[in-house]
């Protein structure tokens, strides 16, 4: 199937699809798995919380399995197709494969930079590359599990309906609050909680911004989701906020970069 096939393929369903079935799938299977296990670190439940580590990543595949499903209920085998041929859109500018994969990396190395110019304290490093099996474990098995649900299926069919900004944000909203529950079993205070939240809100522009600009290319949202777990200031916490905070505000600050830069990106579903 020709890139151009594809295209007239997914913009078909897009246009006649509807993402409510998705979300409420996606967040319920993830959500009803990961509920023990933050049950169990409120004390509502007996732990240790280690216990429902396992069910809680099976509900890590929530994306993967709605937008399965939901692409089969909406146009059978062929939304099915649909779905996953966007992983075959490859054929982009080499430097649009260095920027998914590094654009997350760069905007916190920048962001830290200003920070320390500033005056500002409690840095922390520059790279915060994985440390363990659990880190490298999610940099390969979350971008491949999600993406195909955040950016395969919704994407599209918000933009088509909304426009690519509003669709960024719609869909930053609902992403954000899909990891609630493993912020909770992760013991993340307040404070913490809305930082991330903000982060992934403001890491959707970023994301949606790559995908249109690589004519819809899934493969390169998965490998931007990759440079996010490659270099990841959450490794900071709890102990340390200040590198989180500083690359919260550094994507927050590159996404309205490139709205103010870049609109043609926001006009159509799939700019070229």
């Amino acid at each position: 199937m020709t890139e151009h096939a594809v295209s007239l393929s997914d913009e078909r369903f897009a246009a006649r699809g509807t993402t409510f079935p998705f979300f409420v799938m996606a967040l319920g299977f993830t959500w009803l798995l990961q509920l023990p296990g933050a049950l169990a670190t409120q004390g509502v439940i007996a732990g240790p919380v280690e216990r429902y580590m396992p069910l809680g990543g099976v509900g890590a595949f929530g994306p993967l399995v709605a937008a399965i499903v939901a692409a089969r209920f909406e146009a059978g085998r062929g939304g099915v197709r649909a779905l996953f041929a966007r992983v075959g859109i490859w054929r982009v500018r080499p430097h649009w494969y260095a920027v998914a994969l590094g654009i997350f990396a760069a905007l916190y190395v920048a962001g830290s930079a200003v920070f320390r110019a500033l005056g500002g304290t409690e840095a922390g490093q520059w790279l915060y590359p994985p440390e363990n099996g659990l880190h490298i474990t999610a940099l390969v098995i979350m971008p491949l599990v999600e993406e195909p649900g955040w950016r395969g299926f919704a994407l599209p069919r918000l933009q088509t309906r909304y426009g690519a900004f509003a669709a960024s944000l719609i869909l930053g909203v609902l992403w954000a609050f899909w990891h609630s529950m493993m912020f909770i079993v992760q013991g993340a205070n307040p404070l913490i909680f809305a930082v991330s939240i903000a982060n992934i809100i403001a890491g959707s522009i970023i994301f949606s911004w790559i995908y249109n600009r690589t004519r819809g290319s899934l493969l390169l949202a998965i490998l931007a989701h990759v440079g996010v777990h490659w270099n990841n200031p959450t490794h900071a916490l709890p102990a340390n906020l200040t590198p989180f905070v500083v690359y919260t505000a550094a994507i927050a600050v590159g996404g309205c970069v490139l709205i103010a830069t870049d609109r043609s990106a926001w006009k159509s579903a799939t700019s070229t």
